[in-house]
């Protein structure tokens, strides 16, 4: 059977990779694409979904999401790490005559959880605005999907921190309000975080094979990532780029390379340490835990098969390319 996945994205050139590796997995049924600001402001995001969907023929319907935050100022776009495009400053004009869906992303969210209870898996690359939205509306979707599965967060496995502050991870601190209520819901969520996500790193060599052996999909790759391989060289001296949304694709579609530990999770809305993500143990009581009560179990990566992930995210371009 396949797995079905709405992803929840700001494309973004990580998330351009991670939308070619759903749509060309065997396993994956990619059944919506919901858009979100982050990487770029929200015109831009849902261009860039609209522009990939056309270019390589995906076509799981595209809804756009919301422009801001639920409660603090935004953040601001990253046009140093995602070039003024989103997808790398790519040569040639970012332009689609494909229409987005009407619905809002929120509202797409419910429907299509409601059309397929207990089989949709909710991917979330960005901020997790649309998702909060969705629950505000409609709560009882929490009891219909599948799983979720989060790219973002830093939980300070092996001193890992955060890489926008010094505990906060990107896509958190986007909107830490919007987190705290995707994790505190009654849903089963599991959070690929930089601790496993720092471990996994396409190299220039990587890069290589996916242009020689990728068709058109690894062409594109290698392409929109020369700007962003180029920030994290100049940025932290990494010789490649972590694998940050295709290590929760990755999750999705074979967990049993990932360990994982079990317990509530919080997220910090204020003050010097906002978008820090933190986990209790399970089971573990403090006698100043109210912030905790209630609050159900989610799962954490804290280690990850890098070689295997990277195995398969190039086997399935290698598979594009010989259709």
């Amino acid at each position: 059977m396949s797995l079905k996945i709405l992803f929840d994205t700001d494309p973004g050139v990580d998330d351009a990779m991670a939308l070619l590796f759903l749509h060309r997995h065997a396993a994956v049924e990619l059944v919506g694409i919901t858009t979100v600001f982050g990487n770029a402001e929200i015109g831009i995001t849902t261009r860039n979904a609209l522009y990939l969907c056309e270019r390589f023929g995906i076509a799981a319907p595209v809804a756009r999401g919301v422009a801001l935050p639920l409660v603090r100022p935004p953040r601001g776009a990253a046009p140093d790490v995602h070039g003024d495009d989103g997808l790398g400053n790519l040569a040639g004009p970012v332009h689609t005559t494909r229409a987005a869906d009407p619905r809002p992303a929120h509202r797409f969210i419910i429907e299509t959880v409601r059309a397929h209870p207990g089989e949709v898996t909710l991917l979330a690359v960005g901020p997790l605005t649309n998702l909060a939205l969705a629950l505000a509306e409609e709560p009882a979707i929490a009891h219909q999907v599948k799983q979720v599965v989060v790219m973002g967060g830093a939980f300070g496995i092996d001193g890992q921190g955060g890489n926008v502050t010094p505990v906060a991870e990107a896509n958190i601190l986007s909107d830490p309000h919007a987190a705290d209520a995707v994790f505190t819901a009654p849903w089963p969520v599991t959070i690929v975080g930089l601790d496993v996500t720092h471990r996994v790193l396409m190299d220039h060599a990587f890069f290589e094979r996916l242009r020689a052996e990728g068709g058109a999909e690894g062409a594109f790759i290698w392409e929109a990532s020369r700007h962003y391989v180029g920030f994290y060289g100049r940025a932290v001296g990494v010789e490649g780029c972590y694998v940050h949304d295709s290590s929760a694709v990755a999750f999705a579609i074979a967990p049993e390379l990932f360990t994982t530990r079990v317990g509530p999770v919080r997220v910090v809305e204020q003050g010097i340490a906002i978008g820090q993500t933190i986990q209790r143990t399970a089971g573990r009581r403090y006698s100043q835990g109210d912030a905790w009560e209630g609050v159900p179990d989610q799962r954490v990566c804290t280690a990850v098969r890098s070689d295997a992930v990277l195995e398969i995210f190039e086997r399935t371009m290698r598979r594009t390319a010989a259709r």
